[in-house]
């Protein structure tokens, strides 16, 4: 029997895992944080993921009709974009501008870029980005949890996020309010426990980089209580902040995005340490009460630059050693 020799080029070792199934396992773990929004907020929930995710379908295959290229929106991605969009949103937020924060988010984020595996930031954050400068007073109206599994239409009343609360009044919510969820604020940021059982889930299928995780755990800990020692009465402590806001959210499912974070395993450590530190900086000295979403924005505008400057050192490379002029 002849033997033949075959060539091909790298790489030479393949995953399993297909974008679709990545994406996919992504939505299973998305699952507890969107059953924890419509336990707290009611079928508004459902409604608003199914307004941002339609949107997100729509613009990406007229994107790719546009360009005359086949349509992507079979592989998930543009689905997973919509439904974290859609949590990080106030509840009673109109349909109509959490669809234009959607578009904005596909062409502006996403397809401008390339589409996916091109993208420099996390789409749905750039959604959110926008939505925030173009309707400030819309995006920082919340409602309290209603409760109500079958309620359709929330109230958008002024309702202070513990974030707010602690930063214009000094006053720190408890703790296992914070966790469980009973509190209000985007859609599916309330919930630390349901956050936690998906994000797990990620973790342990390998889909979101432990590394990042814990440098930005433990970026915000360390700076927070550096913080909180100098002054409790002013700086709230470390777990205020890991339970609250949109920490628990972004930290697993949007700073881990694997084309906008950096590639490099001692990239991945400055890159989230870069986010925590973003973090408390922002919700400390700002005007804002929150800092989530622009830590990981700027994060991901210097992962490229991160990326270039923390590649491994080549097998069997000798540095060449510079000799001075006589």
């Amino acid at each position: 029997m002849e033997k033949t020799l075959i060539l091909t080029t790298s790489p030479h070792l393949h995953a399993d895992e297909s974008v679709p199934e990545i994406m996919r396992q992504v939505i299973l773990a998305i699952i507890p944080p969107i059953a924890a929004a419509v336990y707290f907020f009611g079928l508004r929930a459902l409604l608003l993921i199914a307004v941002c995710s339609g949107a997100c379908l729509f613009s990406e295959h007229i994107c790719q009709k546009m360009r005359k290229r086949k349509t992507t929106i079979r592989d998930g991605s543009a689905l997973i974009t919509g439904i974290l969009l859609a949590l990080i949103l106030p509840p009673a937020i109109p349909l109509w501008a959490a669809a234009l924060g959607a578009v904005v988010a596909i062409v502006m984020g996403k397809m401008v870029f390339g589409g996916l595996g091109h993208n420099k930031f996390n789409p749905a954050l750039v959604g959110r980005a926008f939505l925030q400068a173009a309707f400030p007073v819309m995006m920082t109206t919340w409602s309290a949890p209603s409760q109500i599994f079958t309620s359709l239409k929330i109230d958008a009343v002024t309702q202070a996020t513990p974030l707010a609360a602690m930063k214009f009044q000094y006053q720190l919510t408890d703790h296992a309010h914070l966790f469980w969820g009973n509190i209000s604020g985007s859609l599916g940021e309330t919930s630390v426990f349901a956050i936690l059982l998906g994000g797990l889930y990620l973790m342990l299928k390998k889909i979101a980089d432990w590394r990042i995780i814990a440098s930005i755990f433990g970026s915000v800990i360390l700076f927070s209580g550096i913080l909180w020692q100098i002054n409790p009465a002013q700086y709230a402590n470390p777990i205020f902040h890991l339970l609250s806001g949109g920490f628990m959210l972004g930290t697993f499912f949007m700073a881990t995005d694997m084309v906008a974070s950096p590639a490099t395993p001692r990239g991945r450590w400055i890159y989230g340490f870069g986010i925590g530190f973003l973090i408390i900086l922002i919700r400390t000295f700002s005007g804002l009460p929150e800092g989530v979403m622009y830590a990981i924005l700027l994060m991901n505008a210097v992962s490229p630059l991160i990326e270039r400057y923390t590649q491994p050192r080549k097998y069997g490379y000798v540095k060449q050693k510079r000799y001075k002029a006589a």
